[in-house]
């Protein structure tokens, strides 16, 4: 004779490979403080859940220095600047220490335009520049933030022209990238056009007249590498209007190499800090030099790694469990200790009850027999 067994479903199958034993709940006792306690288990969970998970999948960031040690990586830098002087009057390139010849690191354009910006696109200057300079002053507080959000970038291009003036471009965009020596250097916006001399750095300006000098300056972008958030460009939104003809402004540029360590794996980028400095040039009042604008740039030779302070999944997830496991582990102790707590309080007022209500019936008792007796007397 054959038994045929019944098909267990899911259900039943899920339950019967639990590990832990389970008590039937004809033999369990349900309270109202027990009740109390799973329910503040489960928010406590809960709580801890979301800490955890939030802590891993957006955790902030370690920042410390070590050494640099990558000497021959190239260094990019991104341009995009507009000089109130038209293109044919300047040229702009670089030079740094190795004396190699400017134009093997790149071209930039020179795009004719006009200086004087739009509506909206004066608009747009200004508030990038606000926003540039409020992140600049408030960058400690900011950081964990701007680390977090993803943004490679804050704020977007300049929009573009909607009229096209009758006048003829009076300015020149100077804009585009170039791949340099990991060195310092030098770039520059003169009066002039480069003059490819073997061995030699010139520009042809011996023919423009004082009037015709005008180094007034827009920097729309001005970034070292590929854009990360969390990087603040210190120079992008500033504008420098001169009513002198021949003047130069240097820019002092501190380089530092960032390491930034993401899901998808390590991200080399720059970020910078920069002094500026400006003068009037007069030969005759001692004051020499050459008109133009000068980026003057030099790389730190420690760099900064950036971390994220969480350690891996499966330590994070032992550590979830651990903590889950603590909690309800915790929580069975409290129900027992409040169980015992109430049955004690509860039998010790029980107890002292029936002692007054036995003490009261003696007395009652006893009352009865004595005027018994005194009636019997009488």
């Amino acid at each position: 004779m054959v038994l045929r067994q019944r098909k267990k479903n899911f259900k039943e199958v899920v339950t019967e490979l639990d590990a832990f034993p389970k008590v039937e709940l004809t033999y369990t006792e349900r309270t109202a403080s027990g009740a109390s306690v799973a329910i503040l288990t489960f928010i406590c969970v809960v709580l801890l859940l979301h800490s955890e998970i939030t802590y891993y999948f957006w955790p902030s960031y370690k920042f410390r220095f070590i050494s640099d040690t990558d000497l021959h990586s190239k260094l990019k830098l991104n341009v995009d600047i507009t000089v109130a002087m038209p293109c044919d009057l300047i040229g702009a390139d670089i030079l740094d220490k190795t004396d190699q010849n400017a134009f093997i690191f790149g071209r930039l354009r020179e795009e004719p335009t006009w200086y004087e910006l739009e509506e909206h696109q004066q608009t747009f200057f200004i508030e990038m520049g606000r926003l540039n300079a409020y992140l600049r002053e408030e960058f400690h507080q900011l950081q964990d933030i701007l680390w977090k959000s993803g943004f490679s970038r804050l704020y977007g291009d300049m929009p573009a022209r909607r009229t096209q003036p009758t006048d003829p471009p009076n300015a020149c965009r100077i804009h585009g990238t170039l791949t340099l020596n990991k060195v310092a250097g030098n770039f520059h916006v003169t009066a002039g056009k480069v003059l490819p001399i073997p061995g030699a750095h010139a520009h042809l300006a011996s023919f423009l007249s004082d009037h015709e000098y005008n180094f007034t300056h827009r920097i729309e972008k001005l970034s070292f590498g590929d854009s990360v958030a969390g990087i603040i460009q210190p120079l992008e939104g500033e504008e420098k209007i001169t009513n002198i003809n021949k003047m130069t402004f240097h820019y002092f540029i501190d380089i530092v190499p960032t390491e930034v360590e993401r899901y998808i794996g390590k991200r080399v980028t720059y970020q910078y800090s920069v002094k500026e400095l400006a003068r009037p040039i007069s030969h005759q009042e001692g004051s020499h030099g050459t008109p133009g604008i000068y980026f003057k740039y030099d790389l730190s030779a420690m760099k900064v790694q950036v971390t994220s302070d969480r350690e891996g999944f499966f330590m994070w997830l032992v550590g979830v469990c651990a903590g889950v496991g603590g909690i309800v582990a915790t929580s069975n102790i409290v129900a027992l200790l409040i169980k015992w707590i109430v049955n004690t309080v509860c039998c010790t007022l029980a107890g002292k009850n029936k002692d007054k209500k036995d003490d009261g019936s003696r007395n009652i008792n006893g009352g009865g027999a004595n005027t018994n007796t005194k009636s019997d007397l009488n």
